[in-house]
């Protein structure tokens, strides 16, 4: 079985499905050991709850939503979540450098702008967030780790988020072919 495919460039990268088959491995394994499944959502909120108490600490205590996150002694930093979220950024970097890839560019479609491309990301990235938070959870979270604890709701954020990706996909892609 073959692990690495060439791109168009003879670039190598992980065929999908082994790099699929390694991220089930990494959900069990983060199951087996801290009992929790992976989600990123939860480290991005703690950083933003310990910038705001760092920034406007009075306005922290007094919101109802950065406050829960303030009980105790215990920094909202200091949490495996975080440091799941460091790992991930530290592999991607670890990543492109062996394999000469730490270049800054925008990839697009011809028919669109870098400035555009990433003003569809920017808008994306603030709707993924914000579903996110309402959901109580992101893709890796709710999807990936609910769907693998055999979870009902898991298992309809699976279908949602690849249901909507389907059909949202006709209507954006002709920003990309």
């Amino acid at each position: 079985m073959n692990f690495l495919i060439e791109d168009r460039k003879t670039r190598i990268y992980w065929n999908p499905y082994f790099g699929g088959f390694l991220l089930g491995l990494i959900l069990l394994f983060s199951f087996y050991m801290s009992g929790r499944g992976v989600g990123a959502s939860g480290g991005i909120k703690s950083a933003v709850v310990a910038t705001v108490n760092a920034v406007a600490p009075t306005h922290a205590e007094n919101s109802a939503y950065f406050s829960k996150f303030l009980k105790g002694d215990k920094s909202p930093l200091n949490t495996w979540l975080v440091f799941q979220m460091l790992g991930v950024i530290a592999g991607a970097f670890f990543s492109g450098a062996i394999n000469n890839r730490l270049k800054i560019r925008v990839q697009h479609s011809p028919k669109i702008s870098p400035k555009t491309r990433l003003w569809f990301a920017l808008l994306g990235g603030f709707l993924f967030g914000g579903g996110a938070q309402l959901a109580r959870g992101c893709t890796s979270g709710g999807a990936l780790s609910g769907f693998a604890a055999n979870s009902l709701g898991g298992l309809i954020i699976m279908v949602s988020i690849f249901g909507s990706g389907y059909l949202f996909a006709y209507f954006f892609r002709k920003l990309w072919i």
